[in-house]
């Protein structure tokens, strides 16, 4: 969809670009008028928030996902363990 308006937008560049060249941010068109803020500013901003957004988005490895062996070894000790209980008790 065109529409006949014009935006501002900021462009920052990936430092890593296996994934990404560039987060493309679009300024509010009220920004820059009523709150004083100065180019530097937004530059600034964009940076921190394309920064933020990298580091919250990295996969966190977790030991005991339910598709690691690591996982399956405590649930099978945990079964066995369990068997052993009851034929121990019976």
């Amino acid at each position: 969809m065109v529409k006949g308006t014009s935006r501002r937008v900021i462009v920052v560049d990936s430092p890593d670009t296996e994934l990404f060249e560039q987060a493309i941010f679009i300024v509010r068109n009220d920004i820059l008028s009523d709150r004083g803020v100065t180019a530097q500013m937004l530059v600034d901003e964009a940076c921190r928030v394309a920064r933020s957004c990298a580091r919250s988005q990295t996969p966190q490895r977790r030991l005991l996902r339910p598709s690691s062996p690591a996982f399956w070894g405590i649930l099978g000790a945990g079964v066995i363990a369990l068997a052993w209980l009851v034929t121990a008790l019976i």
